[in-house]
């Protein structure tokens, strides 16, 4: 069955013994496998995670990409998420629809999901990819980015809409700035060994490349590899930049297999 939203086969679901449903699509092949995890917004159906799956199938390996719960075409709804309950729909998805050793890919928010999850599962992670990967993204949006109305605002009214470059206007909830503090891991050494990859665009206006280098520092592991890219933007979704993409997930797969 064809789902009219996006034109592909419907996706298969994963549900939790809340009732809540995540939205799949998995493609079998051998270990490691890849999981990808998707930005602040976003949905499996986009540009980056749609290339790695076809790049994956054609190499043989197994894929994952899903939405969290709000997102796409999962259940619930996005005010009332979190980076833990996002993070949660993250392991859940590595439990049950994933068998062996995995590579996880984060994109912009998915790259602070994939280091938690890494943290909670560490023996089935084999590396990690960043694409302008944001940790503590929410910390930064507070202290350093919104005006003292708008955190009033949030405060008062638990969330305001939030102009972006590229789509709808972000929304941003004062749950989701309290639930980040608690996960933040900037703060200290982040006790990660696997091999890590990070790409990051320097015209990057929404996460600043510079983000990258402090998060190779604070990494424990010692093959941490940043690519900046001069023309680069937030998205890194230009031919040139999906082509990276490939050979960098290439270059991990052949390190971990």
């Amino acid at each position: 069955m064809k789902d009219t939203l996006s034109g592909e086969d419907a996706p298969q679901l994963l549900t939790g013994g809340d009732g809540s449903v995540i939205a799949y699509h998995r493609t079998p092949g051998k270990a490691p496998g890849v999981i990808f995890l998707t930005g602040f917004m976003s949905d499996m159906a986009g540009t980056k995670a749609r290339v790695l799956e076809a790049f994956c199938r054609a190499e043989g390996h197994a894929f994952l990409r899903f939405d969290y719960g709000g997102h796409g075409q999962s259940s619930g709804d996005f005010a009332d998420g979190t980076i833990g309950t996002w993070s949660k729909d993250a392991i859940a998805a590595l439990d049950h629809l994933s068998e062996g050793s995995q590579i996880l890919v984060g994109s912009s928010m998915g790259g602070w999901i994939m280091l938690l999850v890494a943290l909670a599962r560490p023996e089935r992670v084999a590396g990690l990819l960043g694409i302008a990967a944001a940790p503590d993204f929410t910390i930064r949006l507070w202290d350093q980015e919104l005006s003292a109305a708008e955190r009033v605002e949030i405060t008062e009214q638990g969330l305001i809409l939030m102009p972006n470059d590229y789509d709808a206007p972000y929304t941003i909830t004062r749950q989701m700035i309290e639930d980040g503090r608690t996960h933040a891991l900037l703060g200290g050494p982040i006790p990660i060994r696997c091999p890590v990859r990070l790409l990051h665009g320097l015209k990057d206006t929404a996460v600043p490349w510079r983000s990258a280098l402090e998060l190779q520092e604070k990494l424990d592991s010692a093959d941490v590899e940043v690519t900046l890219i001069k023309n680069g933007d937030h998205r890194l979704s230009e031919e040139a930049d999906l082509e990276r993409l490939r050979q960098t997930l290439g270059g991990l797969l052949d390190r971990a297999g």
